[in-house]
């Protein structure tokens, strides 16, 4: 079994992201930059699934500038065999990563597409869903549970209403949520054999794929100060306030 697994690189989520003065876009210089969450949490599942004799083969994909190897040469250290890059200085937008990620299932042939259910900077929650429809393959979002049953993935799904457990037939686009587990941390060895591991570089054009964006940015601005709160003395109070200042009642 071959498992695909596409990762992005995004912001740390430990850092204070910061507005350019001009307001044009969120300043990434001098930025610790990692694996979002999510993707890395796919990462861990698959390598899990190798370790258990279910998967054979853990691939990670990203897109983005020669940069973004930095991320998949730390998925080979987490354990993936190969990685894919799509280099390209554009922003793509999630339909485009579905198209780019969809050419390279078709080179593939992966029996799962294994990957974030969001990233923690655009925060769109579409790539995986549009993957599935593009591709034909049945889905299951917001794991937080997987087992592989001969040709079938059994996906644990957190809802509103609590969980439900869904059976796909494979190949099948899983989207990976918090609660799946806890990724584990690359040892030294690992990451000086990650180094030897190959990454074959590949562009849009050569899939075929259009990856102008037609979404501009007008304006990039940080969060409004929240105000300091206040003590009152009584209900009555409150109720004054509440009607002839925040206006609410």
């Amino acid at each position: 079994m071959k498992i695909l697994v596409p990762i992005k690189r995004v912001v740390d989520y430990n850092v204070k992201v910061r507005v350019k003065s001009d307001n044009t876009d969120v300043d990434l210089s001098n930025l610790k930059m990692s694996i979002n969450p999510f993707c890395e949490i796919a990462v861990e599942e698959a390598v899990r699934l190798k370790e258990a004799g279910i998967a054979s083969e853990v691939i990670v994909v990203s897109i983005g500038e020669k940069a973004c190897q930095e991320q998949i040469r730390t998925a080979l250290a987490l354990g993936a065999d190969r990685g894919i890059q799509i280099e390209t200085s554009e922003k793509v937008q999630p339909l485009t990563v579905a198209k780019l990620l969809h050419k390279v299932v078709e080179q593939e042939q992966p029996q799962i597409v294994l990957l974030g259910k969001q990233t923690i900077d655009g925060d769109n929650n579409q790539t995986g869903q549009m993957l599935a429809a593009l591709a034909g393959m049945p889905q299951g979002t917001f794991a937080s549970e997987v087992k592989v049953d001969g040709d079938k993935v059994h996906v644990t799904r957190e809802v509103d209403g609590g969980l439900v457990t869904v059976a796909l037939s494979l190949p099948a686009v899983v989207t990976t949520d918090l609660r799946l587990n806890e990724p584990r941390y690359a040892s030294l060895p690992n990451i000086m054999k990650a180094k030897r591991k190959p990454i074959v570089v590949t562009t849009p054009e050569e899939l075929g794929v259009d990856v102008s964006s037609n979404i501009e940015v007008l304006k990039v601005e940080s969060p409004a100060s929240r105000s300091a709160g206040i003590m009152v003395a009584s209900v009555d109070e409150l109720i004054d306030k509440l009607r002839n200042e925040a206006k609410v009642i």
